[in-house]
């Protein structure tokens, strides 16, 4: 099964790429997690990519297709795999296009997570994040047993800065106005399956492993 994951900022794409990869045993490709390997490990791309982001920059589309392109063609992929985080935009939907043509593979299904403003304001707002493990707590739905103490490593907890209600609902507009014609892209190849991503995490899981059956 190969399946890509589209949605705005929280609507659950990660969350549910990690819990639907152990699920159907198929790999979780994540652009978040490519990234941090490449410049944890040291790589050429990943230094390349860390001069970026030590320049506070965003790493370039090019750099990102290269790094994906290579971690496609590892063989865990090949039984199937669960993509999040990636494309974003009609261009890198294309440059998707061309590196699954490159290793001969095809997408079973784009799921979009679609996700009220309401509802993922509620969930980004109240996100923490682990300053050391970058394990992820919420205020409301999922409190760390001790109060700005993360459970797996005992780092502090922070609030991301994009994560403060004006500066999402700016990243929605942004997501907005740059995944309408993705949308369409998906939806003209017959591939586009919508689900309502405002439901507990269980209930939109059960609906995308349902599409996989």
């Amino acid at each position: 099964m190969r399946i890509i994951l589209l949605g705005p900022p929280g609507a659950g794409k990660g969350t549910q790429a990690k819990v639907l990869a152990e699920k159907l045993s198929v790999a979780h490709v994540s652009t978040g997690d490519i990234l941090r390997q490449n410049v944890k490990e040291e790589t050429a791309l990943g230094r390349e990519a860390k001069d970026y982001m030590e320049r506070g920059l965003l790493v370039p589309d090019e750099l990102m297709a290269k790094m994906l392109k290579e971690r496609f063609s590892y063989p865990d992929v090949k039984k199937g795999f669960i993509l999040d985080g990636y494309p974003r935009n009609l261009a890198q939907a294309k440059t998707l296009e061309e590196i699954f043509t490159i290793q001969g593979i095809d997408t079973d299904w784009v799921v979009y997570l679609d996700s009220s403003e309401s509802v993922i304001i509620q969930r980004l707002s109240g996100r923490l994040v682990c300053s050391k493990c970058g394990a992820n707590f919420h205020k409301e739905n999922m409190p760390p047993e001790k109060e700005g103490i993360c459970d797996k490593c005992g780092g502090s907890l922070y609030q991301r800065s994009d994560d403060k209600v004006e500066t999402i609902k700016k990243r929605l507009e942004v997501y907005k106005n740059e995944s309408a014609d993705l949308i369409e892209y998906y939806k003209n190849k017959n591939k586009l399956h919508r689900l309502d991503a405002d439901f507990e995490a269980g209930v939109v899981l059960s609906q995308i492993i349902a599409l996989a059956k």
